[in-house]
């Protein structure tokens, strides 16, 4: 059977007037049908009867790993109740909890805390993978699906990391990483471990069970990340310019002694010279000038329901096929407004381990950054 190389768009003649566009994006396959729109499972998930007429019912199922009959549309929705989008919204974030590994997660640095003697490490910016002994795992719950070339030499006991392909390439590593065809584009990629979730030791004791692991087995595409003695605030501030002068997210601190706990911790702090968060495209804006023709700005809204654009950051691959409505991306932001907006938003990328997201069905407003 025929495929759609990576940045490729085929058309395939439907029952109606107009053709439909099947894409391969990053290795996630795509049809503008009704069919495959209207699936609730994750978009690297779906598949429909066009993409299996040009791809094979056997690429399809080893993509998804599915079967070979694909999923309906959803049925028209029923009028909704009030507080039936809350109920849903909380019944998906349950769900997703249910599945989640049991991470370790920062809260920001607030210059509140003496950071002397703690252990300093670069914020990598990458995606975070848990492994078990046999897989990974997204902070959600999903798998990730590396060829076996890659996993060769990992231990058989839990390590958290992060899979990481340079810095300022968080959009390509997103890319590899969410395919499921297992492909030699993870060569691209490291899985570089900063703790051992399941000794139960300080934290000085489960990093050097990382390194002694890594040093030992050699695994080709994992290594510890590796971690120094915080001086003080002025040795904090000048890792952090170095970092970010050569193009890394910031810093990472943890407490001397510190035990692994699931969920956020004091024990843990990052350190950026910029603040980030996520938000949901719900809205496309029509480019002008040198733009003209493609995406000027993604329209997005955060959780608290505030709406603004984000024009910056993208790259002009990213205006011709820039992230569907609906899609969760991470920005960087300068400070929030009087009223709450981030100002000078810049787009990094898509999330794919976003929790749900379901905004404030009241309360809604919308403002330019």
């Amino acid at each position: 059977m025929a495929d759609i190389a990576d940045g490729q768009q085929v058309e395939l003649q439907g029952s109606g007037s107009k053709p439909y566009i099947l894409k391969n994006t990053g290795g996630v396959y795509s049809c503008n049908c009704p069919a495959w729109r209207n699936q609730s499972i994750a978009i690297e998930r779906r598949t429909c009867k066009h993409l299996r007429k040009v791809r094979g019912d056997a690429a399809e199922d080893a993509r998804t790993g599915g079967t070979s009959t694909a999923p309906a549309a959803k049925p028209a929705a029923k009028a909704k109740k009030a507080g039936d989008s809350a109920e849903s919204s909380e019944s998906a974030e349950a769900e997703s909890k249910d599945k989640a590994p049991p991470l370790l997660l920062a809260h920001s640095w607030e210059n509140d805390v003496d950071l002397t003697d703690w252990w300093m490490s670069e914020k990598l910016d990458g995606v975070r993978a848990y492994w078990d002994g046999k897989r990974f795992w997204s902070r959600l719950g999903n798998e990730f699906f590396a060829p076996a070339w890659f996993t060769a030499g990992l231990p058989d006991f839990p390590l958290d990391g992060e899979l990481f392909g340079g810095r300022k390439r968080f959009q390509r590593t997103v890319s590899i990483v969410r395919r499921q065809d297992r492909g030699n584009d993870w060569k691209e990629l490291f899985f570089v471990a900063f703790d051992a979730p399941s000794v139960d030791a300080a934290f000085e004791q489960r990093l050097e069970h990382c390194r002694k692991w890594m040093e030992d087995a050699k695994p080709a595409y994992a290594k510890w990340h590796e971690h120094v003695r915080c001086k003080g605030t002025p040795h904090l501030r000048e890792e952090l310019e170095r970092v970010e002068g050569l193009g890394g997210e910031g810093l990472m601190l943890r407490k001397p002694g510190s035990r692994y706990e699931a969920g956020r911790s004091h024990t843990l702090l990052k350190v950026k010279s910029f603040k980030d968060d996520e938000a949901r495209v719900v809205g496309h804006v029509a480019g002008a000038g040198r733009h003209k023709g493609r995406l000027g700005a993604l329209e997005v809204e955060l959780r608290n329901g505030k709406r603004f654009s984000v024009g910056t950051g993208l790259s002009d691959a990213e205006r011709e096929a820039p992230p569907a409505v609906g899609t969760v991306i991470t920005f960087r932001y300068q400070e929030l407004s009087d009223d709450g907006v981030p100002r000078f938003p810049s787009y990094v990328g898509v999330r794919i381990d976003a929790a749900p997201f379901a905004a404030p069905a009241k309360g809604r407003s919308k403002a330019r950054a």
